[in-house]
């Protein structure tokens, strides 16, 4: 673990809507963005804000414009980096890491100088206070901004994980992280960890809604995110982005399930 940038964004008053992955899905980031207008929610983003689909530059412009508080993902450091992958922890040759290096190599393409340098600037953890709680905001882990945490993961896997954000940052009551796609709440001994989900591509369910998270009075809890998820798909297809990903906006269903754990695993089939 190498030392990680931090940043505090103080005592957060009313509701904090929390969301991951944007990845260049335009149509999810508008909508999510409006749904915090409504709810006068402060947003913060879990990162990969420039991923899957085919509006990085516009992608990126919304969020920042948003005046959203982001934690660097694997997808912000590996531009910022200029690296030629996505690092997101795909298995060698496995279907996730074969297709990355078609939409990674079109978002590097699309991603000018400005937007890495600001990419590059993000911190790695981002805390605030609410409602007498402090709350801890990663990526995916603190061992590795890539590490695939989930709802069936052992208690030990996320217990390590929140030891070593409270050795960086001290004592937090929650955590809440984005990367593995699906949002999930698991009770621990001295908290809740949350993941937010994310809101570029739909959670493996059969349903075109992604998901976010809002913290109130009553705690944290998941929503779902409904979007012009059509007109993200004609944006792939206009781009060339054709590899599996463009149908999953529309059918719900991942292109492959290769990174899920097997208890995780469910058919494909389009049915």
């Amino acid at each position: 673990m190498t030392s990680l940038r931090h940043t505090d964004l103080g005592c957060l008053e009313g509701p904090v809507l929390v969301f991951g992955g944007p990845y260049s899905n335009i149509q999810a980031t508008r909508s999510v963005l409006e749904r915090a207008r409504q709810l006068r929610a402060i947003p913060v983003c879990t990162g990969d804000v420039v991923a899957y689909c085919a509006r990085p530059k516009e992608t990126i412009a919304a969020i920042r414009a948003a005046g959203c508080a982001v934690v660097a993902g694997n997808c912000e450091q590996q531009l910022a980096a200029g690296s030629s992958e996505c690092g997101c922890g795909f298995e060698t040759g496995t279907v996730c890491h074969l297709l990355s290096r078609g939409w990674y190599g079109f978002a590097d393409a699309q991603v000018g100088a400005a937007a890495r340098t600001w990419m590059g600037a993000l911190p790695d953890v981002v805390t605030f206070w609410h409602n007498s709680a402090r709350y801890g905001v990663i990526h995916g882990g603190v061992s590795d901004v890539a590490r695939f945490l989930w709802s069936t993961s052992p208690a030990c896997d996320l217990e390590h994980e929140w030891d070593l954000l409270e050795t960086v940052i001290g004592t937090v009551d929650h955590v809440i992280a984005g990367h593995s796609g699906i949002a999930f709440q698991r009770s621990l001994r001295r908290g809740t960890w949350t993941n937010a989900g994310v809101i570029g591509m739909p959670p493996h369910t059969g349903a075109q809604a992604t998901q976010y998270a809002v913290l109130d009075a009553s705690g944290a809890s998941i929503h779902a995110l409904h979007y012009d998820a059509e007109g993200a798909w004609r944006d792939m297809k206009r781009a060339g982005l054709t590899q599996g990903y463009d149908t999953a906006l529309l059918s719900g269903y991942w292109p492959s399930e290769d990174v899920l754990p097997a208890d995780l695993r469910r058919s494909l089939a389009r049915g």
